[in-house]
């Protein structure tokens, strides 16, 4: 089974798993004015989709960590979600948008199943866009799990934008990742100061399991997360393929690092995506 992610921009990815097409957070706006966010804070898109919403194809399910932030869903991305088959996102964003949105609340599940395809199964992660207390001004967020038969070494994790607090930690903990899709940036705005509104780069090594372990032998090393919020993939089982970051000697990521937009990325052992 081939599983492929390629980087559109921004929070938004396409994951490509055995004829399963799911796409992240859509983003296909054109840079332009700054997107007004709350409190007088706002985010300015700087380069375009690397692919354009016209050329993207058919799309089974939309995973919208939030709706109400135009840096996670623009107007081009909306106009998306009506022709998905359906559009999991956060039980409030289900009520703003109706149609085929279904809401989920951390740590609930549901699945997609078709004909000729392996079942997904998707469990809702806990997210906290600031810091404590901040949640009845940025609104609710969730992540995604993914799990479907045939998974070697665990789950596909899609961070969504979350500070490191005791919610995400539960994930490392009740979960076995194989791959993250990490939301970084270190998000910060002028008028709340040093206020962190995403993780950094260092956030996910703390969580429990994701520490890199002793040195050992390139058949098993195992890479831990690297990415930011460009919805940047990390594979922890990386001893057969070429690891999507700069590694140490004892296969670790030395730093982030982005795949190029645009661009597929094979996850799984001898793992090839179509036109990569």
């Amino acid at each position: 089974m081939t599983t492929c992610v390629t980087h559109i921009g921004g929070p938004t990815a396409l994951l490509e798993v055995d004829g399963w097409r799911l796409l992240t957070d859509p983003t296909f706006d054109p840079p332009g004015p700054p997107v007004q966010l709350r409190l007088g804070s706002s985010s300015r898109k700087l380069t375009g989709p690397a692919v354009a919403a016209t050329d993207l194809g058919p799309v089974d399910a939309v995973l919208l960590s939030h709706d109400h932030h135009g840096d996670n869903l623009d107007s081009a991305g909306r106009a998306l979600l009506p022709a998905a088959g359906a559009v999991l996102t956060t039980m409030a964003g289900t009520r703003r948008l109706g149609g085929n949105a279904r809401g989920l609340q951390p740590w609930a599940t549901t699945q997609l199943e078709a004909p000729g395809r392996p079942t997904i199964q998707i469990t809702a992660t806990p997210c906290r866009h600031g810091p404590p207390l901040s949640r009845p001004i940025t609104g609710e967020v969730v992540g995604f799990a993914l799990g479907w038969k045939g998974q070697a070494h665990g789950t596909l994790w899609i961070t969504a934008d979350t500070v490191l607090y005791d919610g995400v930690r539960q994930v490392a903990d009740r979960l076995q990742v194989d791959t993250a899709l990490l939301h970084l940036g270190c998000v910060r705005f002028p008028v709340t100061g040093p206020v962190r509104y995403s993780m950094t780069a260092r956030g996910p090594s703390s969580c429990a399991g994701w520490s890199a372990p002793a040195p050992s032998s390139p058949s098993t090393t195992r890479a831990g997360p690297t990415s930011a919020k460009d919805a940047l993939p990390s594979n922890r089982n990386s001893s057969t393929r070429q690891p999507t970051s700069a590694s140490t000697s004892n296969g670790y990521p030395s730093a982030p690092a982005s795949p190029s937009p645009g661009k597929h990325t094979s996850l799984g052992p001898g793992a090839r995506c179509q036109n990569a």
